[in-house]
């Protein structure tokens, strides 16, 4: 099993893009996430602390909607941070939800737009232009890179 950690804003959609816009990448998420059916799916999007759980999942297809296992923690509720994830908030976050859920080993991927979200050089972060979101060519890499996790 692996984790995808999943970022919204700049990647479903550009970043600022106008509401019409929003999600209109999400169709080469689900593409790539076809292409790998035993990954799960966590939400970081700053979203989740807007939306709620069913609200967020209505977002998506059916078949990926199953694959979805919740959203991640918000930092500033997090106790006993790692002094190497201070000041990383979204890693912060994506660990706390991997140990919360008795799976700290587990192959992850986070997809984002924000790397400083992320220790500088993070194997698991899946940068994303966010000016673009993904697009065709990124989608295909991710992909790529879920299928290497198992």
């Amino acid at each position: 099993m692996s984790i995808l950690f999943l970022d919204f804003d700049g990647v479903l959609h550009p970043e600022h893009c106008h509401a019409s816009k929003h999600f209109c990448c999400l169709p080469i998420l689900e593409d790539a996430l076809r292409h790998v059916p035993a990954c799960q799916v966590v939400i970081t999007s700053t979203w989740r602390l807007e939306k709620s759980f069913e609200d967020l999942l209505q977002r998506f297809s059916l078949d990926i909607t199953a694959l979805i296992d919740g959203v991640t923690p918000r930092y500033c509720e997090l106790v006993n941070v790692p002094n190497t994830l201070v000041g990383y908030d979204r890693e912060a976050e994506c660990h706390a939800w991997l140990w919360a859920n008795k799976l700290p080993h587990c192959n992850w991927v986070a997809v984002d737009d924000r790397s400083w979200l992320y220790r500088p050089f993070c194997k698991s972060l899946f940068l994303v232009d966010g000016r673009t979101g993904l697009t065709q060519a990124t989608g295909s890499q991710l992909a790529a890179r879920l299928q290497s996790l198992f």
